[in-house]
């Protein structure tokens, strides 16, 4: 799902502005809750303090969810056995720019190239309370990563002057930007109108020219079942 709630209430869909919002929002294949129910945990540090109850009769419950790491952690069994091609990891967290009050998922870094079990996906109740997760939530969102690629990365940090050209783009845009704030906080007409450049949104340059890439969209392909289908009945 490409859309959330919070972004949603914002009026004239303004925070669907946001491309790397956007970007972000599409970022990945949420793994879906099978069935509602409630976690109600009292603050204490053992696995009994956390009490899960169904809310829609689902008989298997305990295989979906449970109180095993006990100090407001809840874990989430997926039922799959991921894997990836050579070199490439998986990413493993909640939906990307969504919020629920009082837990918060936990993220990992799963070696999937290689790993022939699966992995859980957990959750940390920030406070002592009641949550609810409903039929058909996400409750982990997932993709792949290049195998340790942050290592091969060095940071620089470097004075702007360095790089002359880039300099007088950030410098064009950043006197068009002042100038757009200044006539938009002067209730000017046509800026009011326009209500806010686009630069980033379309791909453009400050002297009007195009990256070489730039993306509008992040469209994902969904999951294909290879899984042998059992033969029909006669």
């Amino acid at each position: 799902m490409t859309t959330r709630a919070w972004m949603d209430r914002i009026p004239d869909n303004h925070a669907y502005r946001c491309l790397p919002l956007n970007i972000a929002n599409s970022h990945g294949w949420e793994i879906l809750s099978p069935c509602s129910f409630t976690v109600t945990w009292n603050g204490g540090k053992l696995a009994r303090d956390i009490a899960i109850r169904s809310l829609d009769g689902y008989a298997q419950l305990s295989d979906v969810v449970v109180s095993h790491f006990a100090y407001g952690i809840i874990t989430f069994h997926l039922w799959y056995l991921f894997r990836t091609e050579p070199g490439w990891d998986l990413f493993a967290s909640g939906t990307l720019n969504s919020f629920k009050d009082g837990i918060a998922p936990l993220t990992g870094v799963i070696e999937t190239d290689w790993l022939p079990y699966p992995f859980t996906m957990n959750w940390q109740m920030t406070r002592a309370g009641s949550v609810r997760f409903d039929k058909d939530e996400p409750i982990c969102m997932v993709f792949p990563i290049p195998h340790g690629a942050l290592q091969s990365i060095e940071p620089e940090i470097v004075d702007l002057d360095e790089e002359p050209e880039l300099k007088a783009q950030t410098m064009a845009w950043k006197e068009r930007r002042d100038e757009f704030m200044q006539k938009f906080k002067a209730k000017d007409p046509t800026t009011l109108k326009e209500a806010w450049q686009r630069f980033y949104f379309v791909g453009r340059m400050p002297d009007g020219s195009s990256p070489p890439q730039h993306l509008h969209k992040l469209r994902l392909d969904a999951p294909v079942d290879r899984r042998e289908k059992p033969a029909a009945k006669v």
